[in-house]
């Protein structure tokens, strides 16, 4: 059976977007070639993804492009490279190995968990992150903390959800990477 992994960046309290939904913050911090190294690595690392629709065309709006093959090589070719899929009832996905997920949600996510295949990532798309945790089908959350304390916003998690540390890093631009499993 695969496995469902969010990665998400969250501010210091815990939001994945700010009251007015924006999310700019979360790349405010200074560079750091760590960090980007990581990225990098964590991009490479094989598996699928899933997005809703509004991270979806961000995502296909910049990775298939030049300046994205230029800022971050690998992650570029990662992201053009995996099979993707969106989780729309309205779009018609048009980036290179992207389908669109059938069906409702959570049925949708459970059947493609129990399919062949590698792992899913869902890659920020938090309405849906929070939606499948709610659901009960995220195996592991890869989050991103970000040094900015939001004060209000989205969260990543409806309800109450009991999570095992599995690893952690810290980087010098402050983002701190934590890795849960669903206990």
């Amino acid at each position: 059976m695969r496995r469902l992994r969010v990665f998400e960046s969250i501010s210091v309290d815990g939001y994945f977007a700010d009251a007015g939904g924006g999310m700019e913050w979360a790349h405010a911090t200074p560079p750091d070639p760590a960090f980007d190294a990581w990225v990098s690595a964590n991009a490479s690392s094989g598996g699928e993804l899933l997005f809703g629709r509004v991270t979806y065309e961000m995502m296909a709006a910049f990775w298939p492009t030049p300046l994205a093959a230029e800022q971050m090589p690998e992650v570029a070719a990662g992201m053009n490279a995996a099979v993707k899929w969106v989780a729309t009832r309205t779009l018609t996905p048009s980036w290179a190995n992207a389908r669109r997920l059938e069906g409702e949600l959570a049925a949708a996510v459970r059947a493609l968990k129990e399919s062949a295949g590698p792992d899913v990532t869902v890659l920020g798309s938090g309405s849906v992150a929070a939606a499948l945790g709610a659901a009960g089908l995220v195996d592991e959350y890869q989050l991103v903390i970000v040094p900015v304390a939001l004060g209000a916003g989205r969260s990543l998690f409806t309800s109450r959800a009991a999570l095992r540390l599995v690893d952690q890093r810290a980087f010098a631009n402050g983002k701190v990477v934590v890795t849960y499993a669903a206990a």
